[in-house]
């Protein structure tokens, strides 16, 4: 099987998967929403986004070891996949001692002062702390195992476990809801993370029994030599990914200092709206990931640069296709959604699916600067362009400026960033500038404005109603196929999706 036709296979496997469990995790926030109340749930997502901003070190890890799993999967070494994979489970079991010790201490710093939470509320707010902490955990010492199904392209084993997933969150949010008769908030927190940990077993005893070289032998198989360029690759791979982390969760900080749990309520909502529409893009990134690797594995950029580009503009085509109508249509979806909307949570979700669009013209470059690996300038500018929007918005709280304030300097943040990666990637890869604006930015940014504009109009003729949303959802469809066929894809982009149109009918 050719690599296009595994990208598309996986991606096919994982947008089935999507369609289960995009509603499925919507449903449960409604529920927990719902069970939790505004003031809890704000709880939750401001002492529980400590743990989840984690997940952005997680990614970073598992790219670090994806990089090198897929690069010798690429090169076709099997020795070697087992000596990374063994150093990869003794660098692990480090970067969980120190996490451990790390939220254990920041844990006072966070509750003696900086949290903005009721007394009463106080020790089922440090009960999620320590739930949270067990789950992350967990979630590191697994990063070897979700390597080596993303660099062997097992997206059937990754879309079975993520439906697992959200059939648990499912489960939860319904026993919190109807059943339990203790603290929802501690109840919810606590199965929260017995289901990641029961997930992470199940992976972990799966790939030791599909793939030889997840079988632990040190003695054997530990590699100094290796460990030395995985600990300094994954090393600023962290450190980029702990600014992130920071930044992220000094976001939800700052909203709880000067706002309080409510508008972190509202920042909740808006965060898993964006990351189930985000998903639909993330699927094919993560399907795609490995191609780019394992081409630079081979020794062959140009189509490893090919794939990042292609991949750059299909991601962002994929989000733009959900994201317009949800874009106009917000507060009516949101009245339909949720029994009690936070306030803040429209203009919050409205503002971050913006960014996320500027995000993604420029995401695949990160995986294409991994896999060539010269990662140690590019990571310390990330992480300085990460912590300047949470300095800037403190300053400009103690002004008095509003909540969304901080929203707006993060998308000045993605476009710096994105010109950051763009950079780089010239510098490391040869990439030039103008054929990746050629290629993505400028008909991704025409596709944009082209499909808004026309998906608009209705609003300023029909009121707000489910009839409106269909028809909205409906010209949104229409100009977005045509726009595509007109100038956003290319043609030899066209021509495959033909021929696949033509086996598939056939």
């Amino acid at each position: 099987m050719s690599a296009v036709n595994r990208v598309i296979k996986n991606t096919g496997i994982l947008y089935v998967r999507m369609g289960v469990t995009v509603f499925i995790s919507l449903y449960s926030t409604r529920l927990i929403l719902g069970a939790l109340g505004v003031e809890d749930f704000g709880i939750f997502n401001v002492v529980a986004g400590a743990i989840s901003m984690l997940t952005f070190l997680n990614n970073a890890m598992a790219t670090a070891t994806q990089r090198f799993m897929s690069y010798a999967e690429g090169a076709g070494d099997l020795s070697k996949s087992k000596n990374i994979y063994n150093v990869s489970v003794v660098l692990h079991l480090l970067i969980a001692i120190l996490v451990f010790v790390l939220l254990e201490g920041a844990g006072h710093f966070l509750f003696d002062g900086i949290l903005k939470i009721s007394p009463e509320r106080l020790f089922a707010a440090r009960w999620v702390f320590q739930c949270m902490i067990v789950s992350t955990l967990f979630t590191i010492i697994s990063v070897p195992d979700d390597a080596v199904l993303n660099a062997h392209e097992n997206m059937l084993a990754f879309a079975v476990i993520s439906t697992i997933d959200a059939l648990f969150k499912l489960s939860i949010a319904l026993f919190i809801s109807y059943a339990t008769p203790y603290d929802k908030l501690m109840t919810y927190g606590f199965l929260s993370a017995l289901s990641a940990i029961i997930l992470l077993i199940i992976r972990r005893v799966y790939c030791h029994r599909k793939y030889t070289e997840t079988r632990i032998n040190f003695k054997q198989h530990f590699d100094k030599k290796l460990f030395q360029q995985m600990y300094s690759f994954g090393g600023w791979s962290f450190f980029g990914a702990s600014s992130s982390m920071i930044s992220n969760y000094g976001q939800s900080i700052l909203l709880n200092s000067f706002f309080g749990t409510k508008v972190n309520a509202a920042q909740g909502v808006a965060n898993q709206v964006s990351g189930q529409l985000g998903a639909f893009a993330s699927t094919m990134q993560k399907a795609l990931n490995p191609m780019i690797a394992k081409s630079e594995g081979a020794g062959n950029r140009q189509l490893m640069l090919k794939a990042t580009m292609t991949g750059s503009r299909i991601s962002f085509f994929l989000l733009l296709f959900f994201f317009i109508p949800t874009l106009i249509e917000m507060p009516y979806i949101f009245d339909l959604w949720l029994k009690n909307v936070p306030e803040f949570a429209v203009i919050f979700c409205r503002l971050l699916l913006v960014r996320n669009l500027v995000d993604q013209l420029f995401y695949n470059l990160n995986s294409a600067i991994s896999a060539e690996g010269n990662i140690k300038k590019f990571q310390i500018f990330e992480a300085i362009l990460w912590l300047i929007p949470v300095i800037v918005s403190y300053f400009l709280f103690v002004q008095g400026y509003g909540p969304t304030t901080i929203y707006f300097l993060f998308i000045v943040y993605s476009v710096t960033a994105g010109l950051n990666k763009l950079y780089f990637s010239k510098l490391n890869l040869g990439l030039s500038f103008r054929t990746f604006a050629n290629d993505v930015i400028i008909r991704c940014i025409c596709s944009f404005v082209t499909v808004a504009v026309i998906s608009v109009i209705p609003v300023y003729f029909l009121p707000a109603s489910l009839f409106r949303l269909v028809v909205v959802i409906v010209l949104s469809s229409i100009s977005f196929f045509l726009t595509l066929l007109i100038f956003g894809l290319k043609k030899d982009e066209k021509s495959l999706i033909f021929n696949y149109l033509k086996k598939f009918s056939s």
